[in-house]
């Protein structure tokens, strides 16, 4: 669980018994207990299995695809990779391939909806580029209108595996993935995926430098 999970859980936990032991009234302690169940649930981060093999690229976190489409980039076209988390996934982020992290870029913005489009460039956000196996790939921790604080844990220069946790968005968000344009996709809009577990594309092994 992220520690997070825990901070929310005993406060709320306090804030019960607090209730119960001032007004003696047993009753008034239910709603935040049952935030405390919420807030540790929420928090929760499942082990994961990694697949393994060259050049596959895994979802950052888990949630639906709703977008797949190619783009054009300062270094080309790109293929981006979109993903959206409701309040009910798990918000723990990881990383997509392994590599050194060349680019963690922080921008401020808009707080709209993740399901929009334009919250993909408009929305707060933080930008990962991480450069291994022979190829490069961003990703994006997006703030959702709910999700109001992304987490990374990790700086310039430091070396990730694949799958390896690197952060949080609270609440509802999107995390988009940018792909080199010959990665080969293995999923679809509507697909449900799930950080460091579900492969979203591979790049085939005539194109790993």
């Amino acid at each position: 669980m992220v520690r997070d999970g825990y901070v929310y859980g005993v406060v709320f936990l306090a804030v019960a018994a607090a209730l119960v032991l001032f007004t003696g009234v047993w009753w008034l302690g239910i709603v935040p207990v049952l935030l405390a169940a919420f807030f540790l649930w929420f928090f929760r981060d499942p082990h994961r299995t990694i697949p393994a093999g060259a050049g596959l690229i895994v979802s950052p976190g888990d949630g639906v695809v709703t977008e797949t489409v190619s783009i054009q980039t300062p270094e080309g076209t790109r293929q981006r990779i979109s993903v959206f988390l409701n309040v009910f996934n798990v918000h723990v982020n990881r990383s997509p391939i392994a590599g050194v992290l060349t680019r963690v870029q922080y921008q401020k913005g808009l707080y709209l909806n993740a399901m929009n489009p334009a919250s993909a460039d408009r929305n707060e956000q933080n930008i990962v580029t991480v450069r291994g196996e022979g190829f490069e790939v961003t990703f994006k921790q997006i703030a959702g209108l709910i999700a109001r604080r992304i987490v990374f844990n990790l700086r310039e220069g430091e070396t990730v595996g694949r799958g390896q946790r690197v952060g949080l968005i609270k609440f509802g968000s999107r995390v988009d993935v940018i792909v080199p344009a010959e990665a080969e996709l293995k999923v679809k809009v509507g697909d449900k995926v799930k950080g460091g577990s579900s492969v979203l594309a591979a790049i085939p092994a005539g194109a790993i430098r």
